[in-house]
């Protein structure tokens, strides 16, 4: 056994976004070697897939993988004969869209003794099963702006169940001016933070 803690003695690797890759989409996992002392240097990492039905590394020098079917697959780093814990990745179905649900429009009677909106639905679409378990963010804006804070039920972040629905219901704060309206609006992320294309939008109204 080499006693040059110069000498990479061990791998440190982590995956960017929770170990979460979208069908078709790729992630890049992180690796540092490091030598006897601790720190980091420089050396020539591979990496390989132990799933390949799961996930393919289409750059073993960078570890850039595919995703390729839902499911759970591990990557793994080595440098010489040196090989790092393997990493789970879980492979998601690929969303493709999302759409309101039900009416576009709902009244609120403030009066009421809870003045929740309806529910507030969207669908999530995905690829190549339902999409359970997203996240869903909801967002409001008030006209006027001068108008009470809303609040969500059971908050701005739902996610989505077993058929691809998530649900949110408004509620208007006590005090201040009765609004004339509010809009929301759904949205989601991929797990690597960009966007979903398209959002959908609500419009509640309120009356005394």
């Amino acid at each position: 056994m080499s006693t040059n803690l110069d000498q990479v003695v061990a791998l440190e690797v982590s995956l960017p976004d929770s170990g979460r890759v979208e069908v078709t989409d790729t992630l890049r996992p992180i690796a540092h070697a490091l030598n006897g002392h601790g720190d980091s240097v420089a050396a020539d990492i591979f990496w390989v897939s132990l799933d390949t039905a799961v996930i393919a590394v289409v750059d073993s020098t960078t570890g850039e993988t595919l995703g390729k079917t839902v499911g759970t697959g591990r990557l793994q780093a080595s440098v010489g004969l040196l090989r790092s814990n393997p990493l789970s990745v879980a492979v998601i179905t690929h969303l493709d869209s999302l759409q309101a649900l039900g009416a576009p429009r709902d009244t609120i009677i403030v009066s009421a003794p809870d003045s929740l909106s309806d529910s507030l639905q969207v669908q999530l679409f995905a690829t190549p099963a339902i999409a359970s378990s997203r996240r869903v963010i909801f967002s409001a804006v008030t006209f006027p702006a001068s108008g009470p804070l809303v609040t969500f039920v059971p908050n701005d972040s739902v996610l989505s169940n077993s058929a691809g629905v998530a649900t949110a219901q408004l509620r208007l704060s006590a005090g201040g001016a009765l609004p004339d309206s509010v809009i929301v609006t759904a949205r989601v992320q991929r797990p690597d933070g960009t966007p979903l294309p398209g959002a959908a939008t609500f419009v509640v109204e309120f009356q005394p």
